[in-house]
């Protein structure tokens, strides 16, 4: 399961999600699949959302209730698990910028590890209820991935990373994009097609994305 940064030129897959993003959650098996089967004929270009970027507010009873019904949702949609410990946390702020600002640190790293290590990050907050909040939990994770705990928590403070993170967010922002995960097929220079916007099972996307790699 690999990202890349292609070319203007290249045909590619546009990803854009967020690790704390339930239903990038849901999807994560989908897009791993993606890409172990395409491979170099349509490298994926990993983009972060920024679902809840720069929430400051702890989580109400209401923000519990309604959070809960969409875990709940994806999981019986995916398939995937749901650790609820979350919900009996008080005064946890659901702040996604940090798990992004991660996997764009990764991707500056280790560009290839991108994608599975933002997969990593969705499973340790919502399988593990893990606080991927937090930079030492993120750092931790990097570890996983081979690259030095301190290597890492010294990129992901730079001021290169939180821009290049913001960036993203902007790009998205532009797009018009704004639910995840949603991916689209193309060249920069050309302009994307949606492949979808929100969660699909693989059998769905399946021959949409093979007339996309068949395409000159």
């Amino acid at each position: 399961m690999t990202s890349i940064s292609p070319s203007d030129s290249q045909k590619h897959l546009l990803y854009v999600a967020d690790p704390m993003c339930s239903w990038c959650w849901g999807f994560s098996p989908v897009i791993g699949a993606i890409a172990d089967r395409f491979g170099d004929t349509l490298p994926i270009r990993l983009v972060m959302g920024g679902l809840r970027a720069g929430n400051t507010k702890p989580m109400t009873q209401k923000d519990k209730e309604y959070i809960r019904g969409a875990w709940e949702r994806v999981a019986a949609a995916s398939g995937q698990p749901f650790d609820f410990g979350l919900f009996e946390r008080d005064g946890f702020v659901y702040d996604t910028e940090p798990a992004c600002r991660a996997v764009v640190t990764m991707r500056r790293l280790q560009p290839k590890s991108a994608l599975s290590f933002k997969a990593r990050v969705s499973r340790a907050f919502y399988a593990e209820g893990r606080d991927t909040t937090d930079p030492v939990v993120l750092a931790d994770l990097a570890g996983e991935h081979g690259v030095d705990a301190g290597t890492f928590a010294q990129g992901f403070a730079s001021a290169e990373a939180r821009n290049e993170t913001f960036r993203d967010f902007l790009t998205c922002q532009e797009s018009g994009i704004t639910g995840f995960p949603c991916l689209l097929a193309g060249r920069a220079k050309e302009g994307y097609g949606v492949i979808t916007n929100g969660y699909q099972r693989l059998d769905a996307l399946l021959p949409v994305v093979e007339q996309w790699a068949a395409r000159s």
